[in-house]
């Protein structure tokens, strides 16, 4: 027999807390309980002032980059849409069911007034990496990426144009130092990295629509302004 449900339960009201909804085995539990991010604070103390109005939690700016690359959500205003509504999120980030989640122009400032020109980035996730060395989880085995574009809502005939530092990814040496140095007192053999960083200027197209987006062109096919997912 064909039951029709209502939408009472909308309105119901129920003595419940955050971390009473989100599952036990969601993603957002493990990261939690597998680290500690107050090592965060110590390594962006230097970027912050003591004087003036109380900032966000930088913690809260690190974990919202957690949760944009964990999921894969395709941009920082996305991220901010999806934090709003989805409560694992919410509870991963601290914020209650009636906070509201900062603007997603607010880490955009952030990055370009101070972390843009700092190691921040790059000293998170050498020690999360260092971590994950010292748990054993990273081995010599290689890893395979491959990406493709999903085209962004922006028309590619409008678009500013800027000139960006364009810098190779790399190690930080003090890094790959501790890690071989660790490996050779387990008596293991140190990893060969050839990482050079180099620092070089090159113009780039900022779509006026959508500024997160990037100019990509692949093979034959169009150009367009686009953001790049890998799996």
């Amino acid at each position: 027999m064909m039951s029709k449900n209502n939408t009472n339960g909308r309105n119901q009201f129920a003595m419940l807390t955050i971390d009473d909804l989100v599952p036990q085995d969601h993603l957002v539990r493990k990261i939690d309980a597998a680290l500690d991010f107050e090592f965060i604070y110590p390594i962006v103390e230097a970027t912050y002032s003591d004087l003036g109005r109380p900032s966000i939690d930088p913690v809260i700016l690190i974990k919202l980059v957690f949760i944009q690359y964990l999921f894969g959500i395709r941009s920082m205003r996305q991220t901010i849409k999806e934090v709003d509504t989805n409560v694992a999120y919410r509870w991963f980030l601290g914020y209650s069911f009636e906070e509201k989640i900062p603007h997603f122009s607010t880490f955009g400032k952030n990055y370009v007034r101070r972390f843009r020109e700092t190691t921040v980035f790059e000293d998170i996730f050498a020690y999360i990496l260092e971590q994950a060395v010292k748990a054993g989880f990273v081995t010599e085995d290689n890893l395979y990426l491959d990406s493709t574009h999903i085209k962004a809502n922006a028309n590619k005939h409008k678009f500013t144009k800027e000139m960006t530092h364009d810098e190779a990814k790399a190690y930080q040496d003090e890094l790959e130092d501790e890690i071989n140095r660790q490996r050779i007192e387990a008596g293991k053999r140190p990893f060969t990295l050839d990482l050079e960083k180099e620092v070089k200027l090159k113009e780039r197209k900022i779509s006026k629509a959508d500024p997160e987006s990037g100019y990509y062109v692949k093979g034959e096919r169009e150009k367009q302004f686009a953001y790049s997912v890998h799996t």
